[in-house]
């Protein structure tokens, strides 16, 4: 798709960063910033803002809540 785009850090899981190496690998993306990409894309043009945000489904919140 190309187009510009802007740096940005975030903080991931383990599991989470090593997920997107597989998915990187599994479908010869050129790095896992592509493989989160495609997740937004598709979630942006797909998905109710609703389903996603109002149910927490966090394998990690446990811990301190939904906000981690």
């Amino acid at each position: 798709m190309g187009g510009r785009k802007t740096e940005y850090s975030i903080e991931l899981h383990t599991d989470q960063l090593e997920w997107l190496k597989k998915m990187r690998l599994a479908y010869g993306l050129f790095d896992e910033s592509k493989a989160l990409r495609v997740i937004l894309d598709y979630v942006m043009e797909t998905a109710d803002p609703s389903v996603i945000f109002e149910e927490i489904r966090c394998s990690h919140c446990h811990r301190v809540g939904n906000q981690d």
